[in-house]
């Protein structure tokens, strides 16, 4: 991503003026919490029907799906006047949660199809993504206030 468009992504998912240099960081938290909380509810609505399309147990779904809903509320924290300190615990979470979906996966800790093993090695990859962002917004609030 260019710099003008992580601009206009911050914007307009950040909910503040492209003056603000915490305006990355905030639609970065922003949109991993709507992302985690939208697939947490589906895990929780469909674990009955996903557990043997994963290959994962139903309880484990349904836990993993609320606990996924609960992350949505990343959403108040993204409101915080002060959020740097916040954002670093967040990155440090969703760091754990890649490792923790590759450590599922190569332990073999559940007997995961090869839709399972998409949807989690996908899932992680996404995490990542949100971590590269949240980085970045850390990143440029460093910058200004050097």
């Amino acid at each position: 991503m260019t710099a003008g468009t992580l601009d206009r992504f911050a914007t307009q998912v950040g909910g503040t003026s492209a003056h603000d240099e915490t305006a990355l960081l905030r639609a970065a938290i922003r949109i991993d919490a709507v992302i985690t909380a939208a697939v947490g509810a589906g895990l929780l609505a469909g674990a009955a029907v996903l557990d043997g399309v994963l290959g994962t147990p139903t309880a484990f779904l349904a836990a993993v799906g609320a606990g996924m809903i609960a992350w949505g509320g990343l959403w108040f924290v993204a409101r915080r006047p002060r959020i740097t300190g916040p954002a670093r615990e967040i990155v440090a979470a969703n760091a754990l949660w890649v490792v923790l979906s590759g450590a599922l996966h190569a332990a073999g800790w559940h007997d995961l199809t090869a839709v399972g093993t998409a949807f989690v090695l996908l899932q992680a990859a996404i995490v990542a993504g949100f971590i590269a962002l949240q980085v970045a917004g850390l990143r440029r609030i460093g910058r200004s206030t050097r």
